[in-house]
């Protein structure tokens, strides 16, 4: 079995309990003495058996670290991190989850050695949101139902606004469904880009 480790949480001494995403489960498991092995690191990936218990979660054995180059750079490593834990933040009440979690991921993981880590994420947030249904247009403001002019404010999630119902600044209507539409970010600005990501930050 393989998948992303989304939390480690501490207990008694050294052991954890890691929540561990697949491609159709938020796994549950403890780990023990899991606070010594290096592997055993949030946003890691995993191959991992599980060993069951009648009386007590799931016993993480033979894991082994599916590693990838970029994890030695420590400002990706810092902002993969950062949309892991807003996976966990979003699944966390769920057993079984649909396989676009787990895919979003690996292909984010993929791709994340050769390009920019914050355009990869808010793609990556479009594409989940879309497959939410909650990936909306830009017509309208979601605060007050008018219609949206030339510039678009958006909220978590990506819902759109007017700027004065966000009491913030707004970003170009045309880039933003556009963005929406193609689930690309290769024409927008790196300041663009930011304000996208803080967004994500939000959560989900």
């Amino acid at each position: 079995m393989q998948g992303y480790i989304l939390r480690i949480q501490k207990i008694k001494d050294e052991d954890c309990i890691v929540y561990i995403l697949t491609n159709s489960s938020l796994v549950k498991s403890y780990r023990f003495y899991g606070a010594r092995h290096s592997k055993i690191t949030q946003g890691y990936k995993l191959d991992f058996e599980l060993e069951h218990s009648m009386t007590f979660l799931p016993r993480l054995v033979n894991t082994m670290h599916l590693g990838h180059r970029w994890l030695i750079n420590r400002d990706k490593l810092f902002l993969w991190q950062q949309f892991i834990r807003l996976f966990y933040e979003h699944l966390k009440e769920l057993n079984d989850v649909e396989e676009i979690y787990f895919n979003v991921l690996e292909e984010c993981a993929l791709k994340l050695d050769k390009q920019n880590a914050k355009r990869l994420f808010i793609e990556a947030y479009s594409k989940i949101l879309e497959a939410e249904g909650r990936l909306h247009n830009c017509d309208f403001c979601f605060l007050c139902d008018y219609e949206i002019g030339d510039k678009v404010a958006l909220a978590r999630g990506f819902l759109p606004s007017h700027e004065h119902c966000m009491n913030q600044n707004g970003f170009d209507k045309d880039e933003i469904e556009e963005f929406f539409k193609t689930k690309k970010s290769l024409n927008l600005s790196d300041e663009t880009v930011n304000r996208l990501y803080n967004i994500l930050l939000d959560g989900f």
